[in-house]
C-alpha cells in the first residue's frame, strides 16, 4: 500500500529533525513525506536543507493556512494521487522502527478499517497481570494489564461522574477515557477516537471530509472532532503494536489561561458533535464533571510547584464554562 506521511510543524526544527531521523530507520518507508511548515522564521527550512531525507517535499504556508487543522488540510490537498493511506505525525514524536509496518498491516488484517491510530509508549506505566504482579484497589484494569488510576478518575467514580464506557469511546456525557487507557498488549482495539498526531486514514475519506477550522491555532481536541466524524463513516482502530514516543515540546503551545478555556469550550464542541441532543441527565453530568475538573485543577495550587499555571488554567476553565451559558459554538456540518 502506497502511503504519504504528513507532518505539520511550527517553530520546532530540532524535534522535527529527530522525528525524521526515526522515520529514516523505518522497515517500511513512506512513499512521500510532506512537511507543512507554519513557522514565522526559516529555521525549519534551513534544517531540511542541511539534512537530506528521501521522498520529502517541503511546503511553507502563509498566514491564511497557518494552524494545525489548516495545515493538515493543506497537506491533504497536496498528497500524491497514487497514495492509498495518509499518515499524520506530531513533530515531537519518535518512532520505533516497526511503526509504519505494524500500522499499515492493520488495514490488511481489518479490511473494513478506514482509520488506524498508533500507540504512545512513554506516557503511562502499565504492568501485565501475573502471579507476581497484581493490581491494587487504586488500579485501572484492562485486557490483562493494569495501571495507576489517577485521583480525578477515582473521585469521579465515587461521585457517580464516571461509567464503564471503554477507552476511546465517548460516553453520553463525554469526559471519557483516552488512548492512554489502552494497554501495551500488542492487540488492536476498535475505537471511535484516537490522537491526530499518531494517526492514519484511507485517502478516499478525504473526498468528503476535512479537518475543522473551528479548531484554530493549537487545535485542542481537533483530533477528537475529526475521528468522531470519521467513525460515523466506518470502523477505526488503535494498533498498540504501532509504537512511538511522544516528547511534549512546549514551543507553540498556548498559555495556561487559553488552554483552560480550550479544554472546556472545545470539549463541549466535540461532545455535541457526537451527541447533538443529549439527555437532561447527560447535560447535568457534563456540566458537573466540567466544574469538578476545574475545581480539582484549582487545588493544584496547593499541591504542585507551578502554582500560577494551575491558577490561570482553572480560571480559564471557569471562564469558558460561564461563557457557554450565553454563547455556544456553532457545530460545523
Amino acid at each position: 500500500m502506497k502511503f504519504t506521511l504528513i507532518i505539520c510543524t511550527y517553530m520546532r526544527p530540532k524535534p522535527l529533525q529527530t522525528l525524521l531521523q526515526s522515520v529514516d530507520t523505518q522497515l517500511l518507508y513512506p512513499d512521500e513525506i510532506l512537511i507543512v511548515d507554519g513557522s514565522t522564521n526559516d529555521e525549519t527550512k534551513e534544517m531540511l536543507t542541511q539534512n537530506s531525507f528521501k521522498n520529502l517535499r517541503y511546503h511553507k504556508v502563509e498566514d491564511s493556512e497557518r494552524g494545525l487543522t489548516r495545515q493538515r488540510n493543506f497537506g491533504i490537498r497536496n498528497v500524491a494521487e497514487t497514495s492509498e493511506i495518509v499518515c499524520f505525525l506530531d513533530d515531537d514524536t519518535i518512532l520505533e522502527e516497526t511503526y509504519f509496518q505494524n500500522l499499515l498491516e492493520t488495514y490488511k488484517t481489518h479490511p473494513k478499517a478506514i482509520g488506524v491510530g498508533g500507540y504512545i509508549t512513554n506516557e503511562v506505566n502499565w504492568t501485565e497481570i501475573s502471579a507476581e504482579n497484581q493490581p491494587t484497589s487504586t488500579s485501572f484494569i484492562y485486557d490483562g494489564w493494569f495501571r495507576s488510576e489517577s485521583l480525578r478518575f477515582r473521585m469521579r467514580k465515587k461521585l457517580g461522574l464516571l461509567d464503564d464506557t471503554k477507552p476511546c469511546i465517548m460516553p453520553t456525557f463525554a469526559h471519557g477515557r483516552a488512548v492512554g487507557f489502552l494497554p501495551p498488549s500488542g492487540n488492536t482495539y476498535p475505537v471511535e477516537v484516537f490522537m491526530g498526531g499518531v494517526s492514519s486514514f484511507k485517502k478516499e475519506i478525504f473526498s468528503s471530509i476535512h479537518f475543522s477550522t473551528y479548531f484554530d491555532g493549537y487545535g485542542l481536541y481537533e483530533d477528537t472532532d475529526f475521528t468522531l466524524r470519521v467513525s460515523k463513516m466506518g470502523q477505526l482502530y488503535v494498533n498498540t503494536a504501532a509504537r512511538l514516543e511522544h516528547h511534549h515540546n512546549a514551543s507553540g503551545r498556548p498559555n495556561q489561561f487559553k488552554y483552560g478555556k480550550m479544554v472546556v469550550k472545545n470539549g463541549w464542541y466535540v461532545w455535541r458533535v457526537q451527541f447533538p441532543n443529549p439527555t437532561l441527565k447527560a447535560r447535568i453530568k457534563w456540566n458537573v464533571t466540567s466544574l469538578f475538573l476545574a475545581f480539582l485543577r484549582f487545588t493544584n495550587i496547593f499541591t504542585q510547584q507551578k502554582k500560577m499555571e494551575a491558577f490561570t488554567e482553572s480560571v480559564g476553565r471557569m471562564t469558558a464554562w460561564f461563557t457557554l451559558w450565553f454563547q455556544k459554538p456553532r457545530i460545523e456540518e
